[in-house]
């Protein structure tokens, strides 16, 4: 089966890798970890032509700030992405959104609101354009319309050069469009998580809209190296790694690790490579906290599954293989 290929350039019309990099994870959410650690591993990450993936939320505005001193001085070879809508002011006003993790987050889509990141986070980014700026999540108290028609203000002052969302429905991104082009779409998508391939994907393919996969390795579970959690790793929160299910998931996994071995790749390049043969329209986004791993998940790009092999993969990790409660 072929599908359409949809390609994002940067500034400099130079072409986007299908695999960009994740920096969520620079941030506490793993465990505390030092400026001067990110600064290598984004640099390493721009270097390699990476699309890098932030959002204002993270790290309440500090990594874009981390993001800034990685493209400064080489701003248009860089595709930078990043997210506005959580309100991370806790005297900000928005709407509870629950999610599957036992919190809920705090949503602002209003046009004012909009209008007040963009600005935001142009100054934290030490730049006069964002290649790529989602929602993060719609706000349920505000129609998708209003919040897109601001966003496509933005883009018309040059302020921004693509529109995405995130964590959407088809029928909202069907929406979305009919009020502004939408580049790409943000959801999470991986062998640990399929529910994409349903709805969602389909849509995207009809509207020629890309497909950003956040979480491709199962919050580093696909990396096969998780079997406990340290302290203060977020992940403590997350159903799939909690109580009997991360036995549960590391038993059903196993055959992912076994196949890997026998194609002398990491469990890693496997889950990222089978992401990328779903087709030119998916965009994975790994995150790491290693220089090194950048390199190591971008190989993944070169290793080709025969379809024997994509075969057995889709058998042995069939959509609601893992145990657990997803964020949304």
């Amino acid at each position: 089966m072929t599908h359409p290929t949809v390609s994002l350039t940067t500034a400099a019309g130079t072409p986007v890798k299908r695999l960009g990099y994740g920096a969520m994870v620079l941030e506490g959410y793993y465990g505390a970890f030092e400026d001067a650690q990110a600064d290598a591993v984004l640099g390493r990450a721009v270097d390699r032509g990476l699309m890098i993936d932030t959002a204002d939320a993270y790290g309440n505005g500090h990594n874009e700030t981390l993001v800034a001193g990685a493209i400064a001085g080489r701003r248009q070879a860089a595709y930078v992405a990043t997210k506005f809508g959580i309100v991370f002011d806790p005297d900000g006003t928005g709407t509870d959104l629950p999610t599957g993790w036992g919190f809920s987050l705090k949503i602002n889509g209003t046009p004012a609101y909009v209008d007040q990141c963009v600005e935001a986070s142009l100054g934290r980014l030490g730049t006069d354009y964002i290649d790529l700026w989602y929602a993060h999540y719609p706000d349920p108290q505000v129609p998708i319309e209003e919040t897109v028609g601001a966003m496509a203000r933005a883009v018309e002052a040059g302020k921004v050069r693509h529109l995405g969302l995130s964590n959407v429905t088809a029928e909202q991104v069907r929406r979305a469009q009919a009020v502004h082009p939408i580049a790409a779409v943000q959801y999470e998508y991986s062998l640990w998580r399929r529910e994409a391939e349903t709805d969602l994907l389909p849509t995207l393919r009809d509207l020629g809209v890309a497909l950003v996969a956040w979480s491709p390795l199962g919050a580093g579970f696909l990396t096969g190296t998780v079997d406990s959690l340290p302290e203060g790793d977020f992940r403590h929160v997350n159903p799939r790694f909690t109580g009997d299910n991360l036995a549960a998931n590391l038993d059903r996994f196993a055959p992912l690790r076994d196949l890997a071995a026998g194609l002398s790749i990491t469990p890693a390049q496997l889950a990222l490579a089978w992401l990328l043969h779903q087709g030119g329209d998916i965009y994975p986004i790994p995150g790491t906290r290693k220089a090194a791993r950048v390199d190591e998940n971008l190989a993944a790009a070169a290793v080709t599954l025969p379809a024997d092999v994509l075969a057995q993969i889709n058998v042995l990790m069939a959509p609601g293989t893992a145990r657990g409660a997803t964020l949304m």
